[in-house]
């Protein structure tokens, strides 16, 4: 693989300062044997993220023959990798003794990093080692996802692979059947991704040394299974310390003198204390207003930029309630169906070469949103910006989206497409501009002020209340605030008053404005032109968000996230380094420098290994040694957990154990069979690991039926189903 210029050398040669050797793959099966459909016919291999994207792929290249697990035609192989085939090996293959916790164990630190496949995609990952094995291969392609994260995927099959052969990488940002062609016919020199997959390396093995060393540390200091991360840690550490600002806070009252006089009502400044606002009031009551200063000015607001993924995750958050997770899961899907364009960016620009074909997707847009505005967006110039696009332009419909394409979407990807389509046409309109006039006006020694507003052009607001009519969104309407004409000079006796209010305490997070503190923290102080710091990157917070709901730390309310008590104390027993986002923050931007070459690998990971080193050599626990007693729960124990053989208790959503495995009362397999878990099917599962239920529905019949349920473990801490049937009979 021609990563580094040397033919044959490791994908992975030079990262975190293992030699090419020291990357090891632990093999979960042999490779089936694939045959050659013709003896001297030369083939190029595509692998793909996902079997959708391949079958694309497939389609586009001529490859039309369906094989087993690959499609074959046209001079090309296509396969897929079902995300990520491998991942590094859990702390046992690097000793039996790490099997058992010991903080005198600690760190675990590999000289030789393993890998190791799941049982669930062992057959597709040898078939893609058989296929690159293949004689008539003469080279493969690269066509997982075009980010980070799709870069680690492919590189570790290759090497797994132990492969030779040329590579070439597919760079596209759509997966429409002109943007797949041409990105095949444009295909990338692999090396210049090599530093990218030098930093997603990184990044995994980061995770890996912090997660595995300080959830060991800290679950053996306090008797609990904690779960520590780079990314996540910090994260909930801005939200507990959010909650208890909050929690904590006292409102203070303050008092404002009003003076209605000329038309208007006119406010002083705050007084904090009352009395003083009242006799302030009363020195006043019968004395001439004077108008002392009239301005009018007007002034623009300039349209909104387009979406890149966290801006999207944050208004569909804020319009619809969906999680971030919930939103790339959506916007994934209609990528696919190639309705828009990647969703994995960071830029909220298009490049140039782009320009010529957006005034097409504004008519599209414009048609799909049903909007009669009075001007018709076209300030294309606006969202173009060659150096403000990376990897990857702003999230835009793609050319496909026309009405009947959109025709059959669901409600949850209609709002999502709708609401890209309504910020391409927000962003190419233009500006929304008033005029303001001030007014000052003094009475005694106390000086009121009053603002109007004449709006002059609704612009891209208009597009805005569109589509908040659309999709039944109840706002502010902007309205006119405009004041009766005033000069200078003119007087009148007023009449006054005293409005009591209170200061407002901070608001708990909610998914919008966590995804915007993940993004900016570490940024204070950065300079506009530098690379913002942040938590995570636009592919990752969503997922970090949702784990710590899964993991116990965080609760939804509403659309509120809450700190649970086990939540609020872990981050009570960690240490500054680890919660604090500055760290996890820088290095997160020598992560993003790293991309670029400016960072080199091995000096990023010493960075790393030094503060999870230091952390354990300094760590003293706090005293208190019960900070956890309800992480499984409470009550009555209903059996042994099928992961650790800890006790398994009742919370208000699910049966858990303190390790973190759980059977949610809404459990998804038994919500699609009009069911749900219950405590007494619990106790027998636990005891038995299967048991008899009577009333399940089949989804294709209504009908009720029955079956025995058996309950089997996987790496998750979430269970796996199977059905049994009585011989002869079926669902």
């Amino acid at each position: 693989m021609h990563y580094d210029g040397v033919k044959g050398a490791s994908p992975l040669a030079g990262v975190v300062g293992c030699l090419p050797e020291q990357h090891a793959c632990v093999r979960p099966g042999a490779a089936p044997t694939v045959l050659v459909k013709k003896q001297g016919e030369l083939m190029k291999l595509v692998i793909a993220e996902k079997p959708s994207v391949a079958k694309t792929y497939a389609d586009v290249l001529g490859a039309t023959t369906k094989k087993d697990g690959y499609y074959e035609g046209g001079g090309y192989l296509v396969s897929w990798c079902v995300g990520h085939l491998l991942g590094l090996a859990p702390p046992t293959a690097y000793g039996e003794k790490y099997a058992k916790w010991h903080i005198a164990d600690l760190p675990i630190k590999p000289t030789m990093w393993q890998y190791i496949g799941t049982d669930s995609t062992k057959k597709q990952l040898s078939t893609l080692v058989s296929l690159m094995q293949r004689p008539d291969v003469t080279e493969v392609i690269n066509g997982a996802d075009a980010g980070r994260e799709g870069e680690l995927i492919f590189g570790l099959v290759y090497e797994h692979a132990q492969s030779n052969k040329p590579t070439k990488r597919l760079w596209i940002s759509s997966m429409e059947e002109s943007a797949v062609r041409e990105g095949f016919d444009q295909l990338k020199d692999s090396r210049n991704y090599t530093n990218l997959l030098h930093a997603a390396k990184c990044r995994q093995q980061a995770d890996w040394f912090v997660g595995m060393n300080l959830s060991r540390l800290f679950s053996i200091s306090y008797n609990a299974q904690l779960n520590v991360g780079r990314v996540q840690s910090p994260t909930l550490a801005m939200v507990v310390e959010r909650s208890h600002k909050v929690s904590h806070f006292v409102k203070d009252p303050f008092y404002t003198l009003e003076l209605k006089a000329f038309g208007l009502t006119a406010t002083s400044k705050r007084y904090p204390d009352k009395s003083q606002a009242e006799k302030l009031a009363h020195d006043c009551q019968g004395k001439v207003a004077t108008v002392t200063s009239v301005t009018k000015e007007a002034k623009n607001v300039s349209p909104p930029k387009l979406y890149d993924l966290t801006t999207l995750q944050r208004e569909a958050n804020k319009t619809f309630g969906y999680t971030a997770s919930k939103t790339l899961e959506l916007t994934q899907t209609l990528y696919e169906q190639k309705l828009l364009t990647y969703p994995r960016t960071d830029s909220k620009f298009i490049t140039e070469d782009m320009a010529s074909g957006t005034p097409t997707l504004i008519d599209h847009a414009l048609a799909n949103l049903h909007m009669n505005l009075h001007h018709k967006p076209a300030n294309v110039t606006a969202i173009v910006n060659n150096s403000k696009v990376a990897d990857h332009h702003a999230i835009i419909p793609t050319p496909s989206a026309t009405a009947s394409a959109i025709a059959n979407l669901g409600t949850d990807e209609r709002n999502l497409f709708q609401m890209v389509s309504a910020k391409l046409l927000a962003a190419t309109a233009h500006k929304h501009s008033y005029d303001e006039t001030a007014v000052t006006i003094d009475c005694g020694d106390i000086t009121f002020t009053a603002k109007g507003k004449t709006i002059l052009d609704q612009g891209f607001k208009e597009i805005e209340a569109n589509f908040d009519k659309l999709v039944g969104k109840k706002t502010k309407a902007t309205t006119d605030t405009t004041l009766p004409p005033l000069s200078e000079g003119m007087t009148e006796t007023p009449t006054l008053g005293v409005v009591e209010g209170f200061t407002s305490p901070p608001k708990l997070f909610t998914e919008d404005t966590l995804l915007s503190a993940m993004e900016n923290a570490g940024s204070e102080g950065v300079e506009e032109d530098i690379d913002c710091k942040g938590l995570g990157t636009p592919a990752t917070r969503a997922s970090i968000i949702e784990n710590l709901v899964k993991l116990g730390y965080l609760t939804r309310d509403k659309k509120n996230l809450v700190p649970t008590p086990k939540g609020i104390n872990l981050i009570k027993v960690l240490p500054d380094q680890v919660k604090s986002p500055l760290l996890t923050a820088d290095w997160e931007n020598n992560l993003k420098r790293m991309e670029r070459g400016e960072v080199a690998p091995d000096a990023f990971m010493e960075a790393v290994y030094t503060a999870v080193e230091t952390t354990i050599t300094t760590h003293e626990p706090l005293a208190d040694k019960n900070l956890f007693p309800s992480a499984g729960g409470t009550g009555e124990v209903l059996g042994s957990c099928p992961k650790c053989k800890k006790d398994m208790r009742e919370t208000p959503k699910a049966f858990s154990c303190a390790c973190g495995f759980a059977i949610f009362k809404a459990d998804k397999f038994f919500a699609s069979q009009g069911s749900q878990v219950t405590k007494t099917l619990v106790k027998a599962l636990l005891a038995k690991g299967q048991a008899p239920v009577t009333n399940f529905v089949s989804s294709k019949t209504g009908k009720g039926y029955s079956c025995t349920v058996v309950l089997s473990t996987t790496d998750t801490n979430y269970p796996k189903w199977d059905m049994v049937f009585p011989k002869g009979k079926k669902k």
